[in-house]
């Protein structure tokens, strides 16, 4: 299974330049809408990265825009020797309009991924098919409940994806697979997720399985909190301070044998006239001089997990890296236990 990093934010870890077979996936909504020039350093500077471009269309419907498809093309005609694998251009609730796309996108010589969607009905999944692409996308689920994922994609994977010994027809992709549990349930081709960096914005990192004296990656890791600054870090059961001692000393061998470590603070409370050092930055906000005179700020003594979130971003994108190197070779079978063929999908 191939993981394909997604987030806006990917190019400012550095993990990029020395991790081997990264895959990133980058929006053309955003690359077109951030005043930036991150894509376009990333394909000049680092060309072993391959690239998978979505369109955005999720993102740009959200805030009210439309992405002109010939736009979409010429970009995807320039940069096509960059990329790996190219969406279709989807029109999120309207799969007619989506499907269009996809035969405009082939007139104009490409050969976009084309997309099916949470909530659709099911003849424009075996419309695809019909078609006989090799590569399929399902899509639409980044909002959609476990509880409600599980049996929509059982009941696809088992009537449409998969023959009787459960063995994938074609490849597919996920899009915004954040749950661990559904990533390892099925044979996808691929996945992408941008739960790497909410987990390392949030204050935590992933940390996997221990058993028998060493770390798994066929069940979904623990989600450890590592920050100074959580409020709740004395009581909080997944924050490493309030963690047992065997389990902790689990957690520091992982740390240790990707070479991080948790990192030294200490807090110091200064006037709002202070300026602040390389290793110091405010708790909050800096505090007005006429209103509050005083604040808290963090001294860094030694840099690590805790007090720098780049580190937990490298950190968590290893697990990723991890994860898809033990994965088995696709394809492997979906191993359902059913009596019978034949769900209906609804």
């Amino acid at each position: 299974m191939i993981i394909w990093i997604g987030g806006e934010k990917a190019i400012e870890c550095w993990s990029f330049a020395h991790l081997n077979g990264n895959h990133i996936l980058k929006s053309f909504h955003f690359i077109l809408n951030v005043p930036n020039q991150e894509f376009f350093m990333l394909v000049e500077k680092h060309p072993e990265i391959k690239i998978f471009l979505d369109s955005g269309a999720f993102s740009a419907y959200s805030q009210g825009v439309t992405i002109d498809i010939q736009e979409y093309i010429k970009f995807i005609q320039t940069y096509q020797d960059k990329l790996e694998v190219y969406a279709n251009l989807d029109v999120i609730g309207d799969p007619a309009a989506t499907f269009r796309n996809q035969v405009t996108m082939e007139r104009a010589g490409l050969r976009p991924l084309p997309t099916f969607h949470y909530g659709e009905d099911v003849s424009w999944l075996k419309k695809y098919l019909a078609k006989g692409y090799e590569y399929i996308a399902l899509g639409g689920m980044v909002p959609i409940s476990n509880a409600d994922l599980l049996p929509w994609l059982d009941k696809t994977f088992v009537n449409y994806l998969t023959d009787n010994s459960g063995m994938p027809t074609v490849k597919v992709h996920g899009f915004g697979m954040t749950s661990f549990a559904l990533m390892l349930r099925y044979p996808w081709y691929s996945v992408d997720s941008t739960s790497w960096i909410i987990t390392g914005r949030t204050g935590g990192v992933y940390v996997p399985a221990y058993r028998g004296n060493q770390f798994i990656y066929s069940i979904p890791p623990y989600k450890v909190t590592v920050s100074n600054r959580s409020p709740n870090s004395a009581v909080d059961p997944d924050h490493i301070e309030a963690m047992p001692k065997n389990v902790r000393k689990v957690v520091e061998l992982y740390f240790e044998q990707k070479g991080y470590a948790l990192g030294k603070s200490e807090w110091v409370e200064m006037p709002a006239s202070y300026e602040l050092q390389d290793n110091e930055k405010w708790l909050g906000k800096k505090p007005e001089r006429e209103k509050v005179g005083k604040g808290m700020i963090e001294r860094v003594l030694e840099s690590g997990l805790s007090n720098d979130y780049r580190k937990r971003d490298e950190l968590n994108i290893i697990y990723f890296a991890d994860l898809e190197k033990s994965m088995p070779e696709w394809p492997w079978p979906f191993k359902i236990k059913k009596k019978k063929r034949g769900f209906d999908i609804g």
